[in-house]
């Protein structure tokens, strides 16, 4: 008897993650494009940290590190809320190309452009629309990091054009719980998209 009331139990809570996850379509393929796009993006922004170290830009190194860190963030929140709905999401194997700094941040540019005035927006429509707030949550955290990534390579391409790169911060903070990143030399008290303390925060150069 028990094993039938408990094989009846699990079969009750599997139907449940099937239902849940089936009417949630759109917004599980926009997860894990998320989380391909976002964990993509933080092995570039690694490697375009790398390429700047070569060119003797320490100031844009430390901010790819950071953004890195932050897309990293971003790709680890999506695909925890797919496997609260019940989904597993695949390895994914990074391809992107890595060029001069200056190519580099134009193509960091127009990636986050492309995430803050599209991507996202659409995810997050999707997710409200299918009723999935933790996904709606996790695309908004992402979309307004972005916003301020997409700043924050603008800011170093025209110092690099203006040959003043040194004029740029030389510490970011990177929230670890939603990815929000500073680019100050003291952040402010707690996360303004998650409320985590600042004490918690990642910090990035010196």
């Amino acid at each position: 008897m028990k094993k039938t009331i408990f094989s009846g139990i699990t079969l009750l809570i599997f139907s449940g993650l099937l239902a849940f996850a089936g009417g949630a379509d759109k917004t599980i393929e926009n997860l894990k494009a998320g989380f391909k796009g976002e964990s993509t993006a933080s092995a570039k922004y690694a490697a375009f940290a790398e390429q700047a170290k070569k060119e003797n830009l320490p100031q844009i190194a430390t901010m790819f590190d950071a953004t890195s860190r932050a897309e990293a963030i971003h790709a680890a929140n999506h695909k925890t809320v797919l496997e609260k709905m019940g989904l597993k999401m695949d390895p994914v194997k990074p391809e992107f190309t890595v060029k001069t700094t200056r190519e580099n941040l134009q193509a960091a540019i127009e990636g986050e452009t492309y995430e803050m005035t599209k991507m996202y927006p659409d995810f997050i429509t999707a997710a409200k629309t299918e009723d999935v707030p933790a996904a709606s949550k996790s695309f908004r955290w992402a979309m307004d990091t972005e916003k301020k990534h997409q700043v924050m390579y603008q800011n170093a391409l025209n110092a690099l054009d203006n040959k003043k790169t040194e004029s740029l911060s030389k510490v970011y903070w990177v929230c670890p719980k939603c990815g929000n990143t500073y680019d100050v030399a003291k952040p402010e008290a707690s996360c303004s998209f998650c409320s985590t303390k600042s004490d918690k925060f990642i910090k990035f150069g010196k």
